[in-house]
């Protein structure tokens, strides 16, 4: 199997364009045309994974955090930074990261961290703008049909648990052929009146070059009219972080020591206990105290989460209390996530969980 068929799948499902600005997901070492016999599965690319790697056969390594966060100058080996990328360019071993982008898909993290919890009713908690256009195009009546199928297999028309979403409007269209045109209606030289319709549908920003070749290629005219609006819409989809629902509401104490056992964490750094109940949780994988206040404002009860300072706890105001659990411990999860996705696509493809701990803290009690 090549590189890039898996590459391919995993962006079609985490889009790159879904990161924050910092991060650096993708492709970090290898070549896209390269063959992978198998693949390795862990949360941290460090030293111990390359090595379980070469030695288990896996010429491609799949991490949740990337390698590389910033720019290497020099690869002379003087960290363990440029020693992976040495160990692993030396070895033909592929580096792959899925990091923030994974963060913000309603299928990713989160969502992990909220099926081990039992949340129900789970929707993003700080949901992303930007990722959305409009294309309004003009077809006549009799291959509307048509070009809204193609739209539609292209990618667009996607809205929330609803497909095929379009707006159409009944109107008519003017325009004068010259006589170097080759008009699929009306005469060189003679000003035409055609009925149309007009069809809007939204897409994500990422699928733009199919929707175009599928705009182009099942409309009938000679030159297609056709108008892209960027959105500012929230996609409701695509964000930071996740808020759910309990089955059944619980004592605070109970369901830290809940949330203490299912996310197997060492410790949980907590705010002061509520006299209310928890019923509703906010979740966050990794670093999120940057969504204590989306937090509050959804009403959470409670936000698991990891990497809060000492001063940011008194942010909570006693209007939720604020569970840090650690950043390996919220992640860690991420591993089996991606294995269940990859095996879902490619059946017959070896993939290994590393055996590996990757958490760099320690724990005395």
């Amino acid at each position: 199997m090549r590189l890039s068929d898996i590459t391919n799948y995993l962006e079609s499902i985490a889009p790159l364009n879904y990161q924050e600005d910092y991060d650096n997901s993708g492709l970090i070492v290898g070549d896209p045309n390269m063959d992978i016999t198998a693949a390795l599965v862990a949360l941290d690319c460090v030293e111990k994974i390359v090595d379980e790697a070469i030695s288990t056969g896996c010429n491609l390594i799949i991490t949740h955090h990337p390698i590389v966060f910033k720019g290497l100058k020099k690869l002379n080996g003087k960290n363990y930074v440029e020693r992976v990328i040495l160990k692993a360019i030396k070895n033909n071993v592929a580096l792959y990261a899925i990091h923030t982008n994974l963060d913000a898909v309603h299928t990713g993290v989160n969502a992990k961290i909220c099926d081990k919890l039992g949340l129900s009713g789970i929707k993003v908690l700080s949901p992303k703008s930007g990722l959305l256009k409009k294309l309004v195009t003009f077809c006549p009546q009799a291959q509307a049909e048509q070009l809204r199928s193609a739209l539609f297999y292209a990618g667009a028309g996607n809205i929330g648990n609803y497909s095929e979403v379009s707006f159409n409007g009944d109107g008519f269209g003017t325009f004068k052929a010259d006589e170097n045109a080759a008009p699929f209606v009306g005469e060189k030289g003679m000003r035409h009146h055609e009925p149309e319709i007009r069809i809007e549908v939204i897409y994500p920003i990422q699928t733009e070059r199919k929707i175009l070749v599928a705009l182009f290629e099942n409309h009938p005219y000679e030159e297609v009219a056709y108008d892209l609006f960027n959105l500012e819409n929230k996609h409701q989809q695509v964000g930071s972080g996740m808020v759910g629902w309990l089955e059944y509401d619980m004592d605070a104490y109970d369901f830290l020591h809940m949330v203490k056992d299912k996310m197997q964490a060492k410790v949980v750094r907590y705010t002061s206990v509520l006299p209310k109940r928890i019923k509703k949780v906010a979740v966050c994988g990794g670093s999120g105290s940057f969504l204590l206040k989306e937090a509050i404002a959804a009403g959470a009860d409670a936000f698991i989460t990891a990497d809060f300072k000492y001063h940011e706890f008194f942010d909570a105001e006693e209007k939720l209390i604020i569970a840090d659990i650690g950043h390996f411990e919220t992640e860690q999860f991420t591993s089996n996530l991606l294995v269940e996705i990859i095996q879902k696509k490619f059946t017959n493809f070896a993939i290994r969980l590393t055996e590996q701990n990757t958490n760099p803290i320690n724990y005395l009690f």
